[in-house]
């Protein structure tokens, strides 16, 4: 048992850490905590970012600012926070393809991700989702692949970019069936969506959210999604695995530091950030989108992100594809 004089001590410890924690993300220095987004204003990546900025305003008693730096896929904001000082002014919000997925997609990166970044938290996670259109005399997962089977050179599918994660579900997919699939990249979800629907494409992948309210809509017919749990937005529909195939992989967006971050820097982020996700406003704000948030600690994202890099690697190989650098 403490005796009276440690029960005070530690007491006084844990006061003026937790003093320490909060005043060092709202020094007197004058610099605003900057929230890097690699894509422009108005993608869901820089909406979820102005959520989590808006709690952290009133959380840390902080300017927060979005700042939008689009181009090279993301890789731009990346490096930007990379080269940032470790301070906590400075964060990266991106989706899991920068951190898991461009390692085993570029041959040369200028950054490290597991080197040159303090994980803080997973803040969402997204599904993807397989659909066909109504001209197909399919109803089910199960009757697609019998159709693929049949219709071999027929058994196309599009995505809205080619190295788009939806690009490698569909790769994946296809692996589990032991066939080939000729993947018909797009420019951008609308344009693919179109052809789906008016038949010159027959099987498209692409994120839930765009897809749901065609779907609702009797438009096109979406088959299955990617998570281990149904979509939020197309509850009805049954998940891959409940169709019998053991592939599921979800997106997500993660909130990063600058290696060598201080350790009580990271804790005070996280609880923030965490605290923001669990509030009601956020988490309806994220479904519309087609997220769930979620909040992890550090390990628990660091450790997502090292499943994914393995899990996508050999699927990223097995696509052949090839990026511009």
């Amino acid at each position: 048992m403490l005796t009276s004089r440690s029960a005070l001590f530690a007491v006084a410890i844990t006061v003026v850490t937790t003093t320490f924690s909060q005043n060092v993300m709202a020094q007197s220095d004058g610099q605003p905590i900057r929230l890097i987004v690699g894509f422009a204003a108005g993608a869901s990546t820089d909406v979820a970012a102005r959520l989590i900025a808006d709690k952290m305003r009133s959380s840390l008693g902080a300017t927060v600012i979005v700042e939008n730096k689009p181009g090279a896929s993301g890789r731009i904001a990346v490096e930007t926070v990379k080269n940032a000082a470790p301070d906590g002014k400075t964060l990266l919000v991106t989706p899991v393809a920068m951190m898991s997925i461009f390692p085993s997609v570029y041959k040369s990166l200028r950054y490290d991700p597991v080197k040159d970044f303090e994980p803080v938290t997973q803040l969402a996670t997204f599904q993807y989702a397989v659909a066909t259109n109504n001209k197909m005399p399919v109803k089910n997962l199960g009757e697609l692949v019998t159709w693929i089977k049949a219709h071999p050179n027929e058994a196309n599918y599009g995505s809205p970019a080619a190295g788009s994660l939806p690009h490698f579900y569909g790769v994946m997919f296809a692996k589990s069936l032991g066939t080939d699939m000729v993947h018909v990249p797009y420019k951008g979800s609308a344009p693919a969506a179109t052809d789906l629907i008016g038949g010159q494409l027959p099987i498209l992948f692409d994120l839930d959210v765009n897809l749901s309210e065609m779907h609702k809509a009797g438009k096109l017919r979406v088959l299955a999604t990617s998570g281990s749990q149904r979509s939020s937005v197309l509850p009805d529909v049954p998940t891959f695995t409940e169709s019998g195939f053991k592939i599921n992989a979800a997106g997500w967006y993660g909130l990063y530091a600058p290696a060598k971050t201080p350790a009580a820097t990271l804790q005070k982020l996280n609880q923030v950030t965490v605290a923001a996700l669990k509030s009601p406003e956020v988490k309806e704000r994220f479904a519309k989108m087609g997220m769930d948030a979620t909040g992890t600690t550090p390990a628990e994202l660091a450790a997502i992100q090292k499943a994914d890099a393995e899990r996508w690697a050999p699927i990223v190989k097995a696509s052949g594809f090839n990026p511009e650098e």
